[in-house]
């Protein structure tokens, strides 16, 4: 195929502009990175301003893990995510797997309500009542119980479910699989690139948790990673002396350490189901 001059040139600026958007997404992680790595020394020489380190040391990662409250809101935050993600899949997975069923009692009306709470909400009054009311307060299960189902995510999964062909359910029945059988054996080994597309969702949205914890939780030992980096972020800026090492370690460099601990699981996740995540993401959307 002959491209001609000013599809070229279009491309050119095409991917010119690509380049720089990706780079501008790129540098504040860069920025935060460089600094936590940086000794104080280095980074006061350059006026707090590095994009790439100078010289490296981990003694701002050493006090992160050590004298501060990360450690155990990072364990908090590994159960929130892993237990919400989890339960949140199977959840929404089945009910949305009932309602592609056309001949189910009641599907409109689930489907209304579904819709429902897209457009409207509760409020933050009453949810926070009813979660007081069920014993769910100060409890890790507050934050996961009450978003365990995304209404969204939801009508992606019935709508891929819908678009399965029906003559492998039909085939399944005459074999004489019940409908529990048809969804574990046929239904879910089908909707492998959904399943990890929605539980990304799913995962980082757990792990990103913030307002309903300051919201729900009372115990400073019960919050998630998002709370203790907010409280180690507003604190103030003391020197805090790594002892075991000749470097001074200032509370802006734990902070950006504290940013890239919170970050970098979700980054590393994100490698694994990338190349499902388009796929996912749009086979579950094509019809309504």
């Amino acid at each position: 195929m002959i491209i001609s001059r000013q599809e070229k040139w279009f491309q050119y600026a095409n991917y010119t502009l690509l380049l720089v958007i990706g780079l501008g997404a790129l540098f504040p992680f860069l920025y935060i990175v460089s600094v936590s790595l940086t000794p104080t020394s280095v980074v006061d020489r350059y006026g707090g301003f590095l994009i790439f380190p100078r010289q490296i040391t981990f003694a701002a990662y050493q006090q992160v893990f050590t004298n501060s409250a990360i450690p155990r809101s990072l364990l908090n935050s590994l159960f929130i995510t892993g237990a919400g993600t989890l339960l949140s899949l199977l959840v929404t997975a089945v009910m949305g797997f009932g309602l592609a069923k056309q001949g189910v009692p009641g599907r409109s009306v689930y489907l209304f309500l579904v819709v429902f709470t897209i457009l409207f909400s509760g409020g933050i009054i009453p949810t926070y009542l009813v979660v007081k009311d069920v014993g769910l307060l100060n409890s890790l299960w507050s934050l996961i119980i009450p978003t365990l189902i995304n209404p969204f995510n939801l009508l992606i999964f019935k709508t891929f479910f819908q678009q399965l062909p029906k003559e492998l359910e039909d085939a399944a029945v005459i074999d004489g699989s019940s409908e529990l059988g048809i969804f574990v054996r046929i239904t879910l080994p089908l909707s492998v690139a959904v399943l990890l597309t929605i539980g990304l969702f799913y995962a980082v949205f757990y792990w990103n948790v913030y307002f309903h914890a300051i919201l729900y939780l009372t115990d400073a030992e019960r919050y998630p990673l998002q709370v203790a980096l907010r409280q180690l972020l507003m604190q103030p800026d003391p020197t805090v002396l790594d002892m075991s090492s000749d470097y001074e370690v200032p509370a802006e460099t734990m902070k950006m350490a504290g940013v890239v601990v919170s970050t970098l699981p979700i980054v590393l996740a994100y490698p694994f189901v990338q190349k499902y995540f388009m796929k996912g993401a749009t086979l579950g959307a094509v019809k309504g």
